[in-house]
């Protein structure tokens, strides 16, 4: 490490050796030193060691020093200094790329902010993003008009609502609610109406007719002494029992000749009438005259 002042005067022999060593130890340095040598002129070039491992290369115009390089000891590289075109991002305040950045299985870090005007592309993200702002947190919530990209798995769950609050379906048009294959009417019916199918799948409101040609099974009040069957006006035309039980044990007040309750049995035999009284368990019979 050595600067001359490139001077060399009129003298003996041993001190102009020294003095031309000293010259050609300023070349083979390359002029280093911790300051711009005091010779330089414009067009020096010289290598500033103020850090002794990362030593910079510099060029004086005449009036001030350029950077051309910097060198770095430990890894055996050197940082080519730009002033039009940085090639450290740190001294470059716009940087640009010409064409796609090659991370090369690196990564971008840093503890400052991202911030893209465009869209980003991924394949894939890490982390819970609980740290990002300004996306949707991807509940239902904060969608105005959610749409399903493939079939709805409740997984188990249900559908539900809180508040009181509905469930509305509502197709667009004509469409239709389909609940497991059957077709829903999207318009209410009359006044004592109930769903019918056509036996293929669709569903609409119509008449109730109820046949009692052939019943079943016991056709049995909802209470006990409040429905006739038949009334003053219409009448039913023959009655085909069997026995036939009479009881008035559930009226609040008995008959109208006596004011009892009972409970009576009328049974069929080949030449009488029977009447069992059901309280009692006596037996009479009718007094028949044949005309």
């Amino acid at each position: 490490m050595a600067q001359h002042d490139y001077d060399i005067a009129n003298q003996s022999f041993p001190s102009f050796r020294a003095d031309l060593n000293g010259v050609l130890e300023a070349v083979n340095t390359s002029n280093s030193g911790t300051s711009r040598p005091t010779s330089a002129v414009a067009g020096t070039v010289w290598l500033d060691v103020t850090n002794a491992t990362n030593p910079t290369l510099k060029f004086f115009d005449g009036t001030d020093d350029i950077s051309l390089a910097q060198f770095d000891y430990s890894a055996n590289t050197v940082n080519w200094l730009d002033s039009t075109v940085a090639t450290d991002l740190v001294n470059d305040t716009t940087p640009q790329l010409g064409g796609d950045l090659d991370l090369n299985s690196s990564d971008i870090t840093g503890t400052g902010n991202v911030n893209i005007t465009g869209s980003v592309t991924a394949t894939s993200f890490s982390g819970d993003g609980s740290a990002l702002t300004g996306l949707p947190s991807g509940d239902v919530v904060d969608d105005t008009t959610p749409q399903l990209g493939g079939n709805l798995d409740v997984n188990g769950n249900s559908i539900v609502s809180v508040s009181n609050g509905n469930i509305s379906i509502t197709p667009d048009g004509t469409g239709k609610v389909i609940i497991d294959g059957l077709s829903h009417p999207t318009a209410d019916g009359t006044n004592g109406q109930a769903l019918v199918t056509d036996g293929s799948g669709n569903l609409s409101f119509g008449d109730v007719s109820v046949s009692l040609s052939a019943v079943g099974e016991s056709i049995i009040p909802s209470t006990t002494d409040t429905y006739d069957l038949g009334s003053s006006s219409f009448v039913w035309r023959n009655i085909y029992t069997g026995d036939l039980h009479l009881s008035n044990e559930a009226k609040s007040e008995g008959n109208s000749v006596d004011g009892t309750k009972g409970n009576w049995t009328i049974q069929e035999g080949a030449d009488d009438l029977f009447i069992v009284n059901n309280k009692s368990g006596k037996k009479y019979k009718f007094k028949l005259e044949e005309i």
